[in-house]
């Protein structure tokens, strides 16, 4: 297949990028920099110079493809035009357009288009499955992009084999810059590695090579209108996260109390003492995909998220 990905230098990003190319099909990465399309090129993909708000170029380079595979999501809200959006609101709005803008150039072709979504906003405290919906409270600030799904989802009645897969909280590996660096930062700087109560609450992981093997499968045979669940660990506890990382830098490991919480993990805090677990069970059944590279607790144990 012919397939355009975008967020394709990104984390997860570029091991779909590889995945796609190991496995024969042909990848055209969107590049909004010299940079980024360089890297493309480097590991043998092409690159489409846009950024993910041209909405042009988007619709383009979908027109031209076999499938899609969106995996990017912007950070930076504009500072020269539409503030009374916050940074959350600006990038879910984006991100609903493009998906609308890819879904349209493929509309009627019966051509897939996978998009990227998250197990964080299910409903906390219960094991939560493929067929259950996303549910945040209104004030959430990530709340704005719960209605993405559904946009995706939805296109499956215009003739496009639409599919969500819902990426668990940490996806890990070499390269990773998400919340598990952000806590071992913490650690680093106030010299003890901490969880919130007794830690007991757990966080689905998912290696990015795994994910990118189910974003592959995906695209290849996934049922126009599917969730998908990139979860290779049900749930995590975070109090044995904190002990490896309290291991690997020599420091304490300790509780921290939900009236120091803000104080002691800054934005984390919001997160960290949730409670997600979550189930594969049905996209394992329905893809044939099994995780088969290092979990969360043996891939930090292996050193290089301690490097500095």
């Amino acid at each position: 297949m012919h397939v355009f990905v975008t967020g394709a230098t990104g984390f997860v990003g570029s091991a779909v990028v590889r995945e796609l190319l190991e496995a024969g099909h042909k990848v055209v990465g969107l590049a909004r920099s010299d940079a980024a399309a360089a890297a493309l090129t480097a590991v043998g993909a092409e690159a489409h110079r846009a950024a993910l708000d041209d909405l042009d170029g988007l619709r383009d380079a979908a027109a031209a493809s076999d499938g899609v595979i969106h995996t990017a999501y912007t950070r930076d809200a504009p500072r020269h035009e539409e503030t009374t959006l916050s940074q959350y609101e600006y990038a879910a709005r984006t991100d609903r357009r493009a998906i609308e803008t890819l879904g349209a150039a493929l509309e009627g072709s019966g051509r897939p288009l996978v998009v990227t979504s998250g197990t964080l906003a299910l409903k906390p405290g219960t094991v939560g499955t493929e067929r259950d919906p996303l549910a945040l409270p209104p004030g959430s600030p990530v709340a704005a992009r719960l209605p993405n799904e559904q946009v995706a989802l939805s296109l499956a009645s215009s003739g496009v084999r639409s599919s969500v897969v819902r990426l668990s909280p940490t996806v890990h590996g070499e390269g990773d810059h998400g919340f598990m660096p952000a806590l071992i930062g913490i650690a680093r700087g106030k010299g003890v590695s901490g969880y919130l109560g007794d830690g007991a609450n757990h966080w689905p992981a998912v290696h990015r090579l795994d994910a990118a093997r189910l974003f592959r499968l995906a695209l290849e045979k996934a049922p126009a209108g599917t969730i998908l669940h990139g979860v290779a660990e049900q749930g995590v506890p975070i109090r044995d996260i904190a002990q490896v990382i309290g291991r690997r830098l020599d420091l304490p490991v300790a509780s921290i109390s939900q009236d120091d919480a803000g104080e002691h993990f800054g934005w984390l805090a919001g997160f960290l003492g949730m409670d997600v677990p979550v189930s594969s069970a049905l996209t394992r059944e329905l893809l044939g995909w099994q995780p088969t590279h290092a979990d969360l607790l043996d891939d930090m144990g292996q050193g290089h998220y301690f490097e500095v």
